[in-house]
């Protein structure tokens, strides 16, 4: 097996507490806002399935340490292998995450899972395919994946394509925030519980703006890549929808279509300077134009911005041709390439039945 580029040491990242036959999981990264990582996902695969088979063990509760529930995988990992040449350790990261979520999707005893706290990507993968998802007040939640140039995953074309209408489209596609309430209300959330009192607040109706805004700055490719598996996934169950999106984060990690998910990823997470490094192109133009000096202030100031906005590739949706979108879902061809290997279960309850 390649080697992992985690911390495989970190045994605390998921602390474990016995009540009785209760057994309470808290995901333990609080400076990392709990992000998913492979240490994580693997020690949490671990106790579902030895609980699984305890038979003194009848309820799992699954909650964050901190202000965060869990706030995403670590797909800043995963970029830092990739940059260094190998993509390996990112594919067995995402397959050992996807298995954990048909895991959780077909497990057959109660979970619980408590949302107190931010709940984003691969967070909403460790929560909402277990049968119970508690939100507070204090539960935003997001799938943002489309800002880094990535699409929602974790099995998210299976839970979004069944809100209610459209509505699963609109949160995957620009990265909406819902609070608790509305996490109820939509259906991702089961039972919504208040943390402590609070004074209610008003709500700008500025929504629509902003709507258009999160789409603009989103990956053009990344939009209609989402919104395709997200269609799918209407028509199918959670593992096809699992083997999907195994294929589409494995294409996307190779890099061959573009480069988006890497350029996302080091503007928002690693660097954190939320703007995207200037094309090469643009250099050229800059010393042709110093060269030959002609209107030199009036064109920096004309093309600059529009160089500046030249984050993604294609930069504008009409650029991403069905071919391309096609690509991601292609057969892949890749020596590399090891099929998502779902476990079999067995005693699986009727309400997870459906999910297949």
């Amino acid at each position: 097996m390649a080697s992992i580029p985690f911390s495989l040491g970190e045994t605390d990242q998921v602390l474990v507490e016995e009540k009785y036959a209760t057994r309470i999981f808290t995901l333990n990264r609080p400076n990392q806002l709990n992000a998913v990582s492979f240490p994580m996902v693997s020690r949490l695969l671990e106790l579902f399935l030895a609980c699984e088979e305890d038979h003194s063990v009848k309820l799992i509760i699954l909650k964050g340490k901190g202000k965060a529930f869990c706030a995403g995988g670590d797909v800043a990992a995963v970029v830092r292998g990739i940059t260094q040449g190998n993509r390996r350790p990112g594919a067995i990261f995402f397959r050992r995450q996807y298995i954990l979520n048909y895991v959780m999707a077909t497990y057959s005893k109660p979970q619980v899972s408590i949302l107190n706290g931010i709940v984003m990507g691969g967070g909403a993968g460790v929560s909402i395919h277990g049968r119970f998802c508690v939100a507070t007040e204090n539960s935003p939640f997001a799938m943002p994946e489309t800002a880094l140039g990535l699409f929602p995953d974790v099995g998210a074309s299976y839970f979004l394509s069944r809100l209610p209408g459209f509505f699963g489209e609109y949160v995957g596609l620009i990265g909406a925030r819902l609070d608790g309430a509305e996490m109820l209300a939509c259906g991702l959330a089961t039972h919504f519980v208040l943390s402590e009192e609070r004074e209610a607040a008003d709500k700008d109706d500025e929504w629509i703006s902003s709507a258009l805004q999160s789409l603009k700055k989103a990956s053009p490719t990344s939009l209609k890549i989402s919104l395709r598996s997200i269609r799918e996934g209407r028509l199918q169950g959670l593992g096809k929808c699992l083997l999907r999106e195994y294929g589409l984060v494995w294409t996307i990690m190779r890099g061959e279509i573009n480069k988006d998910f890497f350029e996302g990823c080091r503007a928002i997470l690693l660097d954190k300077d939320k703007n995207p490094k200037v094309h090469g192109y643009f250099y050229s133009f800059l010393y042709l134009v110093l060269c030959t000096n002609i209107l030199f202030c009036v064109l920096i100031e004309t093309f600059l911005p529009l160089f500046l906005l030249f984050r993604w590739e294609p930069a504008k949706l009409e650029q991403v041709t069905e071919d391309m979108v096609d690509r991601y879902f292609s057969k892949i061809n890749d020596e590399d390439w090891e099929d998502l290997d779902l476990p079999r279960r067995s005693n699986i309850p009727p309400y997870a039945i459906a999910k297949l």
